[in-house]
């Protein structure tokens, strides 16, 4: 009875998406108040029956409905009740669900926190939001139906044990709280073409949310990077697999997008750049669906996948990209000019930024979708790995962080370039020096060392310039400014990261018996044996190694091999010694003769820095969305009203 009633409401929801859809926009219009007045309601009712549907799938896989067939093919008896309701999006069909659901959230949160919004640019943001919710619904309904029945099985397949860890039950839904967040920038976007407003406030409005999903994409992003680390046993954080390049392209647009919309509402500029840059977010995190949920490519992370439903989402993809840039090549031409600027100014060094942004997502698409096409044509197979991407992307990225650290102490117009070079020569001065003298503290001086180091102290020292020079006059608080600049320094955190942990990181791969011991940049590691485990629905094999440094104690690490129970599959599960200037990680590899195993030692320096870099910037990015000028634009707006 529970996968009828949530089946009922996915046509319910259908049918609302539809109204929400049609309706207000052709009331926008018209000018029919009373058809536009349906844009709230019906958004709300639509949420509330994903919902309800959302809740009746979770409640069969907790229940443990096997009737029900993608419960059958994801969950086991045997499962932890935690990991049953992460497998309500582990599916293709429950990940569709979770999409559509928290796509009506964002509706509902428009509907609530737009109040200041013009009655028809309110009807058409909700009816665009409602024909994105529309194609999913139908797409599920269509194809991925989340309820169909089947006869009572005795037992499940089970849950992939890659997604059988605490990070898949907030990692999915943060992720797509960020991919699906774009889709209000696009409703703005479109709505902007069809009423012919773009304007500084229609930037203002869109900002916001833009910032939000872009945030919480950065968060989702940061997960998905840790979870690979600390959950595939081999030690990395970034592979460039094809669903990683997935999340990086929108994150990239949306970033561009982000400065784009800074100079649209300061200076009236770059309104044809902001609306193409919105269309270009929300394409990819669309695009970034089709990747991972039509089958036509493999990875750890694309874990449902089904090729007979790629050629309903290749449509939808066709007719949103296809339909909005149609739009946008229309509409292009009525789009004014705005404010003029000089070629050395704030908005130039943001034009460039952008520029860079969008070139290094482009090298990012031609390398994922590349093999593809020649797959398709039938020319053959290729692998487009890591190799390409630090070749072509980390050139691009080299100038675009020089500039994130001129472009905020840049004024707006035209800038006085002696009164900058002024403010800028003791910054860069200390930033060279001590990018030349930080490597010898590792005992190995590299030029690419030093060109990390450096681009981290310049982020890092312009902030520091720029903050001071806030504090000194007589402006007040502004969350905008203070969380732009917490975003840059977390970008120099993560550059550091990045640049410590690929240049100094070391590897040993051992055969290690009972008694046996290994010293890694210092540490000692004692292997002391191997002992059988049993899980809730897995038995395996558990790893005990004591780690010391100078004879003193510093952890005792447990690394583990699993054998999951229904599906037979081999899992490693790492151990990891965590500290703010390195990681000690350990997996173990197979059971060799003798009692011995072969065992896998890294010593990370600074790797967690990467991930505090980028909650830095998700928290600079929520900072400021709390700006005033966005509460002043909601009163204003209710005034007028």
């Amino acid at each position: 009875m529970i996968p009828e009633l949530g089946h009922f409401s996915l046509i319910l929801a259908l049918l609302l998406a539809l109204v929400q859809g049609v309706l207000p926009l052709v009331g926008a219009a018209r000018n029919n108040a009373a058809w536009m007045a349906v844009a709230r309601p019906a958004a709300r009712a639509q949420f509330l029956f994903v919902a309800i549907a959302f809740g009746a799938l979770a409640y069969s896989f907790l229940s443990g409905d096997f009737s029900v067939v993608n419960v059958t093919r994801n969950s086991h008896s045997r499962l932890p009740e935690i990991y049953r309701l992460t497998a309500t999006w582990g599916s293709h069909e429950g990940s569709m669900l979770l999409w559509t659901f928290i796509l009506g959230l964002w509706t509902v949160a428009v509907t609530l926190f737009s109040r200041h919004l013009p009655e028809d640019m309110l009807a058409r943001v909700v009816g665009v939001m409602g024909l994105v919710s529309f194609g999913f619904l139908l797409f599920m309904l269509a194809t991925s139906n989340p309820f169909l029945r089947m006869p009572m099985a005795m037992d499940g397949s089970d849950l992939n044990p890659l997604l059988q860890d605490p990070g898949m039950v907030v990692h999915p839904p943060i992720l797509y709280m960020g991919y699906v967040g774009f889709s209000v920038a696009f409703a703005f976007a479109i709505t902007a073409l069809l009423s012919g407003k773009l304007d500084a406030s229609w930037a203002r409005w869109s900002r916001p949310w833009t910032t939000a999903a872009w945030s919480f994409l950065t968060i989702g992003i940061m997960m998905g990077s840790w979870w690979a680390y600390y959950e595939l046993g081999w030690g990395g954080w970034w592979f460039w697999d094809p669903v990683e390049n997935a999340s990086l392209m929108p994150w990239l647009v949306g970033t561009a997008l982000i400065h784009s919309l800074a100079v649209t509402e300061k200076r009236g500029s770059f309104k044809a750049w902001t609306v193409f840059l919105a269309i270009g977010a929300f394409s990819l995190s669309l695009l970034g669906t089709f990747l991972v949920r039509s089958g036509v490519l493999s990875s750890v992370h694309s874990f449902a996948t089904d090729p007979t439903r790629g050629l309903f989402i290749l449509i939808f993809l066709a007719v949103v990209i296809g339909g909005s840039l149609l739009l946008f090549a229309m509409r292009a031409s009525q789009v004014g000019l705005g404010g003029r600027f000089a070629l050395i100014s704030r908005e130039s060094f943001l034009l460039v930024n952008n520029i860079l942004l969008l070139t290094a997502t482009g090298s990012v698409l031609l390398g994922t979708l590349y093999p593809l096409f020649l797959d398709a044509l039938g020319l053959g197979k290729i692998s487009v790995g890591p190799p390409y991407f630090n070749s072509v992307f980390v050139p691009l990225v080299t100038p675009l962080i020089f500039l994130a650290g001129i472009g905020p102490l840049a004024r707006w117009k035209q800038v006085n370039v002696p009164e900058l070079a002024n403010r800028l020569k003791w910054g860069f001065g200390a930033s060279v020096v001590a990018a030349l003298l930080l490597p010898f503290t590792q005992g190995d001086w590299q030029p690419l060392v030093s060109l990390g180091c450096l681009l981290s102290l310049w982020i890092a020292v312009t902030v520091a310039i720029s903050v001071r020079a806030r504090l000194r006059s007589s402006s007040g608080w502004s969350a905008n400014f203070y969380g732009m600049n917490l975003a840059h320094l977390g970008v120099a955190v993560t550059v550091i990261g990045v640049t410590m942990v690929s240049s100094y990181q070391t590897e040993r791969n051992m055969r290690m018996a009972v008694g046996d011991t290994v010293t890694l940049q210092g540490y000692t590691f004692r292997f002391g044996g191997v002992e059988d485990i049993v899980g809730p629905n897995y038995k395996g094999s558990r790893g005990t190694l004591e780690v010391s440094r100078n004879g003193k104690p510093v952890s005792t690490m447990y690394p583990e091999k699993r054998i999951y129970v229904a599906s037979g599959m081999p899992f490693t599960e790492s151990a990891i010694d965590y500290g703010l200037t390195r990681d000690l990680y350990t997996a173990l590899g197979e059971s060799l003769d003798g009692g011995a195993w072969s065992v896998r030692l890294f010593h990370k320096p600074f790797v967690v820095w990467i991930w505090i870099g980028a909650v830095l910037m998700a928290l600079g990015g929520f900072m400021a969305i709390t700006d005033r000028r966005y509460r002043a634009s909601r009163k204003q707006g209710r005034a007028a009203a």
